[in-house]
């Protein structure tokens, strides 16, 4: 396994850019893994996901934060697969401010919930917990240069950073 390098840690971005919704794998106590998808914004590398306060994601974080993700773009053909997968730490956002520069970031991102807030349907914030996912290590899918096409890399924490 490499280490990232900025030209990967780029392509990595550009995916993270595109795309909307992640797979979002977490561990229940009872040993099996719970896999759902969310919608997610990023800062560099770091991603943040809302889910329910008293949902089954919530407290299977609690019980353990080791998470694994997937996120897939759009393709037409086989050769146009494109994505990343990664194992992470999840963490639950907390502090006001935090929470506002993710609400934005979202808001940024999903601009329906300009609509929903306008339309008097705002997102039931007060239900919803933040959380910050950190990749520890990333795979980069990229069947463009191949069929099959696999790159795997450790994240170091200052990859991570925020651009």
């Amino acid at each position: 396994m490499d280490n990232l390098h900025t030209a990967a840690r780029d392509r990595i971005l550009a995916i993270l850019s595109a795309g909307a919704d992640l797979t979002l794998a977490t561990l229940r106590p009872d040993g099996y893994p719970q896999a759902t998808t969310v919608s997610y914004v990023n800062q560099g590398l770091v991603l943040y996901a809302g889910v329910g306060l008293d949902s089954q994601k919530a407290r299977n974080i609690a019980y353990c934060p080791k998470v694994s993700l997937t996120i897939n773009l759009p393709y037409t053909n086989w050769n146009g697969i494109r994505g990343i997968s990664a194992a992470a730490t999840a963490t639950i956002v907390n502090g006001a401010d935090a929470l506002e520069r993710v609400a934005a970031l979202m808001v940024h991102k999903f601009p329906e919930i300009k609509h929903m807030q306008a339309a008097g349907n705002p997102p039931g914030w007060g239900s919803v917990l933040v959380l910050r996912i950190v990749p520890q290590v990333v795979s980069l899918l990229d069947y463009s240069v191949e069929f099959g096409h696999t790159e795997l890399y450790a994240v170091p924490p200052e990859a991570c950073a925020a651009d």
